[in-house]
């Protein structure tokens, strides 16, 4: 196996400079930094992961705790974009990624988490009232939580009250005031996207029915498909239905259909997160992207700061906005009028 020894001898440099070039640093000419790299790439230079931890006190190495009440897990559309970009960013600074289970024998997350030498632990949970999370997050290792704020702890948080502001808006635009709203389960998330929705209608002047509020699932067609149908069956139907996210509106889409009720004539219907599906389902769902590319990105590169520079690193909630996606499943009442 090569060596330092090994490549500062091809290059004819000392060692420490070699060091140097293999850890980024900028005191060396880049002529010298690109050939100690050929030099490291031809001999097969791997480094060795436990002396480095020694020397650096780092292991380079990022838990993510990733709990789903949906049972989804990494097939959910928008987790599993988060995911996927904070892997990406870790892995271009240098780190690798475990995932924490309470599920190994180990007891507990936190007690995962220092088996396997996490240097920090990204959040990404449904539920931070939990006994395990509250015991991770209350622990001195660092920690970055999504879509939820604790003190002293940084937050990467999507815009989820401006989200659906801005989406029950847009239906108030187009005529409709007999809106119903079919959320998620009662979470942080759940409560911000409530009052951007109740803030919007409350500037227009529009009081909703109690029974337009529905509460289903998130990631659930099923109980999606329930709950339109119990909204379609009232007295008073609404003419616009908010779906908790687009893969349940895919069950509202299946109700519908059997009940002989067209969108956008019949009922107009507005999804959120704008996952790729929404986009080549005909017709066509207008939605909220959520940013999940970003969020992930911007997850791992805050974590790896807070990892790096423990001591002048200040936690801060970092907003990461969207945008709305306008579809063919609204109706323009105000045309028709």
């Amino acid at each position: 196996m090569a060596t330092i020894k090994d490549i500062s001898k091809r290059c004819g440099v000392s060692p420490a400079t070699v060091s140097k070039a293999l850890n980024g640093y900028g005191d060396i000419s880049e002529e010298t930094k690109q050939k100690i790299l050929a030099a490291a790439t031809e001999l097969h230079y791997t480094p060795n992961a436990a002396a480095r931890q020694l020397k650096t006190n780092t292991s380079h190495n990022i838990g993510v705790v990733f709990v789903d009440q949906t049972g989804s897990g990494l097939a959910h559309e928008y987790f599993s974009q988060i995911l996927d970009s904070a892997k990406a960013e870790a892995e271009k600074r240098g780190y690798d990624i475990t995932f924490i289970s309470e599920n190994v024998g180990y007891g507990s997350y936190l007690e995962h988490c220092r088996y396997r030498n996490c240097d920090g632990v990204l959040v990404v949970s449904d539920d931070f009232t939990t006994r395990q999370i509250q015991e991770l997050i209350n622990s001195d290792v660092p920690t970055v939580i999504i879509d939820y704020v604790f003190d002293n702890h940084s937050s990467i948080l999507s815009d989820n009250m401006d989200g659906k502001y801005l989406l029950t808006k847009y239906l108030i635009e187009r005529g409709h005031t007999k809106i119903a709203y079919i959320h998620g389960e009662i979470t942080s998330v759940t409560n911000k996207r409530l009052s951007g929705f109740y803030k919007a209608c409350m500037e227009a002047g529009i009081r909703i029915p109690d029974d337009y509020m529905i509460t289903a699932k998130f990631h659930d067609p099923d109980s999606s498909a329930e709950a339109t149908k119990q909204l379609m069956r009232l007295k008073v139907p609404p003419t616009a239905i908010m779906y908790p996210d687009d893969y349940s509106y895919l069950g509202g889409l299946r109700m519908l259909e059997k009940l002989g009720i067209s969108i956008p004539d019949d009922v107009s219907v507005v999804g959120y997160d704008g996952i790729g599906l929404s986009q080549v389902i005909r017709p066509r769902l207008t939605t909220y992207y959520q940013n999940a590319p970003e969020i992930g990105r911007r997850s791992a590169e805050k974590l790896i700061e807070t990892i790096e520079h423990r001591k002048s690193c200040i936690p801060e909630a970092i907003r990461v906005s969207g945008k709305l996606l306008e579809g063919q499943t609204v109706r323009d009442l105000t045309a028709v009028q």
